[in-house]
């Protein structure tokens, strides 16, 4: 199983400039602190909930775990180069 990169989700969050209060209440949770545990990994989104969060951070749900493959590639290729 694939995990979400987390890192990608808090850049493209301040990206856009939204809050975590903008957040939490896009993605209908109850105050900042909660989405705050979701973008740390405390907790862990649920499948459900991916849609609408890319639809707040206007990305595609695939963006989600594509972030690492692209960073693994980019130090292959600079290995290669060597």
């Amino acid at each position: 199983m694939e995990s979400l990169d987390l890192t990608f989700i808090k850049n493209r969050r301040n990206q856009l400039a939204k809050t975590l209060q903008d957040m939490a209440d896009s993605m209908e949770m109850k105050n900042a602190s909660t989405y705050m545990k979701y973008e740390n990994g405390t907790y862990a989104f649920k499948a459900e909930q991916l849609p609408q969060l890319a639809k707040v951070l206007e990305c595609k749900i695939s963006d989600f775990f594509n972030s690492g493959v692209a960073k693994t590639e980019i130090k292959m290729k600079k290995h290669a180069a060597v």
